[in-house]
Order: structure tokens, then sequence, then C-alpha cells
């Protein structure tokens, strides 16, 4: 009985270690997440302003008939 008492408190503490492991790994994944959002904001935001500026050149540029 006291063997088995030591075993189950060994895999107890083995999934609490886990569940802790696993809890930081998924909140360092969320903040990746989140970072990597924003910046793929700030890009999207790069590229509409990129578009905007060669729409300008375009429309400035002289018509070769």
């Amino acid at each position: 009985m006291e063997t088995e008492l030591k075993s189950l408190e060994e895999k107890v503490f083995l999934l609490l270690r886990l569940y802790r492991d696993t809890r930081i790994e998924n909140n360092k994944l969320r903040k990746e997440l989140e970072d990597t959002h924003a910046q793929n904001d700030k890009l999207n935001e790069k590229i509409n302003a990129a578009v905007g500026q060669l729409e300008i050149l375009l429309l400035k540029m002289p018509d070769n008939e």
C-alpha cells in the first residue's frame, strides 16, 4: 500500500509539473502570437502606404500612346 501511494504521489507531482510547464509555454506562445499580429498589422500599413504611393506615381506618368 505504501509503495502504491508513493507511486501515485510521484505521478501527481509529475502531472502538476507538466501542467505548470504547459501553462508557461502557452503564455509564451500567446505573447509571441500577439507580437506577430502586431508586426503583421504594421507591415500591412506599410504595404498600403506603398500601394498608395505607387498609385500616385502611376497617375503622374505620361501616357505613351
